[in-house]
């Protein structure tokens, strides 16, 4: 079973070290100590309160659509050639990038500032884990 410091859980939670412990002084989350008797949590604890802590951002296009997986966000960058484009979006913590054509930019008025809806529906994601002490 993976543990966490208060230092990586903070990390993977977006918020900080500070957080996570008055978390655990508010009996939020639960802590125990390692082999060195510093502060871990053990990770099905932390996803657990990963998940109790999502929360989805509005979306605000009121369009019905199969696919689940919406990030509301920012557009921050636009770069368009003649057919082409790459639209760059800020979603919570995540970036997303877009590939479309040049027309799809232009008839959706994307532009940084714009608030727009990434909508990814795919059969393929890939999951990868970190190999241990690398």
């Amino acid at each position: 079973m993976p543990r966490y410091r208060i230092t990586e859980s903070a990390a993977l939670l977006g918020v900080s070290d500070d957080t996570v412990r008055r978390w655990i002084e508010l009996g939020q989350l639960t802590a125990g100590r390692d082999e060195s008797g510093r502060m871990v949590i053990e990770g099905a604890m932390l996803a657990e309160f990963a998940a109790g802590q999502a929360r989805e951002t509005p979306d605000p296009s009121a369009v019905g659509r199969s696919a689940r997986n919406r990030f509301v966000g920012l557009v921050t960058e636009v770069v368009v050639d003649r057919v082409a484009a790459k639209v760059e979006m800020v979603c919570g913590p995540h970036r997303v990038v877009s590939l479309m054509t040049a027309d799809a930019v232009a008839e959706l008025g994307l532009e940084p500032g714009v608030l727009a809806v990434a909508v990814v529906k795919s059969t393929h994601v890939v999951v990868e884990t970190p190999r241990a002490g690398g």
